[in-house]
């Protein structure tokens, strides 16, 4: 069987991590009135690979995640059925899960539905094999503890605990921790539809930690 960067079979011991995210892609899709050959389009996949990820027989990583909810206008929290019936002002610590992919971690820090997505995010420290990314939208990052290795087209910014950066996320960027036991920091991304399916975080397949 050919297999997908991005995509990983199905094991045992991870089915229950996004239980509803098959349903959801296809409900989504649906919804937007998209066929399954114009979604995958859009978000630079094979008609093929979108289908499995609809049925389960794949589980897409975490960027992917990212670039489907862009795609068909929602969130993350919505395609993982996460999205509560009412839209709560407040988010409790104790209710946001920690999320982990490729060494990245991350926590929701905002509400569902929403415009923007807002995460609490565990940075690992930057390597050259870090990916760069660019797609549409804007993004803000905000340092809470260690620091941050912030490239931004040709130039590399570091950014220590308190520093923000606010920046047009069509610009070429690269985010890592610049500090070896890596860096937390804030991240605010727009949500925009586009046919670009990645953002910053870790490549990986998401898993409850």
């Amino acid at each position: 069987m050919d297999h997908v960067p991005g995509e990983t079979s199905p094991d045992p011991a991870t089915l229950d991590v996004l239980p509803d995210v098959a349903p959801q892609l296809r409900a989504l899709r649906r919804r937007r009135g998209l066929t399954l050959e114009a979604a995958a389009q859009r978000a630079g996949l094979s008609p093929a690979h979108l289908s499995r990820l609809e049925t389960g027989n794949r589980q897409p990583s975490l960027p992917m995640l990212l670039g489907l909810a862009r795609i068909y206008g929602t969130t993350v929290s919505e395609l993982l059925g996460e999205a509560p019936p009412e839209r709560d002002p407040v988010v409790r610590a104790g209710r946001s899960e920690p999320v982990e992919a490729d060494g990245w971690i991350y926590r929701q820090a905002g509400g569902a539905g929403r415009a923007l997505q807002c995460l609490r995010v565990h940075v690992p420290y930057a390597t050259r094999a870090d990916i760069v990314r660019v797609h549409p939208g804007e993004e803000w990052i905000h340092v809470l503890e260690g620091r941050v290795r912030l490239a931004l087209g040709e130039a590399v910014h570091v950014l220590d605990p308190g520093d923000s950066a606010h920046f047009d996320s069509l610009t070429p960027h690269r985010i890592g921790a610049a500090t070896s036991g890596g860096a937390e920091l804030l991240f605010v991304h727009t949500l925009m539809q586009s046919p670009v399916a990645e953002l910053c975080l870790g490549d990986g397949t998401p898993h409850r930690r």
